[in-house]
């Protein structure tokens, strides 16, 4: 992509943003983002397909969801640290309007659901996956360890904590959920 099509990009994903965040999903339009960006609705078109991928490629752009899951310290304790630390640093970089108002939408829309699950969501189980994996390569774990389930619990933990109750999201408590709740469930299926 040329530098002027990286800006045109830019420009879309931002107006795509800032309407999400004035108007919500079910009223943004693409005429609205196209409005916005200065730009055509056929330029719009020619990259997403529809409005749930256009939302889904701002969100992943600007949301920085976790590409790779951190470094292997060998250590299981160390790595679901880790990858709680990532997945905070990713949750705490969001507006949580935004965030929340894409909740809302998800349920609404199957599609948008579909399209938010398969591209973010998906992504934040592959990281967590990629901890559990390494632990049962290296046999700290078996390979029956649903891993599934320990991302859904950790992001739902970070997620109560940030939009819910509002309690400090701190290293004390990712400490405390890997030692009271996760390590204590994955030593259970041992």
């Amino acid at each position: 992509m040329t530098g002027r099509g990286e800006a045109r990009e830019e420009a879309i994903l931002l107006a795509t943003l800032e309407l999400l965040a004035e108007v919500g999903y079910d009223r943004m339009t693409m005429d609205a983002v196209a409005a916005r960006a200065r730009a055509s609705k056929a330029t719009i078109y020619r990259r997403w397909p529809g409005k749930a991928e256009l939302v889904v490629t701002a969100v992943k752009r600007h949301a920085g969801s976790p590409a790779a899951a951190p470094a292997d310290t060998g250590d299981l304790r160390q790595d679901l640290v880790a990858v709680l630390e990532v997945m905070r640093a990713g949750l705490t970089g969001q507006d949580a309007a935004l965030i929340l108002g894409l909740m809302i939408a998800m349920r609404r829309d199957p599609g948008l659901a579909r399209t938010v699950r398969g591209q973010v969501v998906d992504d934040k189980g592959e990281v967590f996956g990629a901890v559990i994996a390494r632990a049962v390569e290296r046999g700290d774990l078996p390979g029956t360890v649903d891993h599934a389930l320990f991302a859904e619990i950790g992001s739902a933990m970070l997620f109560s904590r940030l939009f819910v109750t509002g309690d400090p999201l701190d290293d004390a408590f990712i400490g405390h959920l890997v030692d009271a709740v996760l390590l204590p469930l994955l030593a259970h299926q041992r």
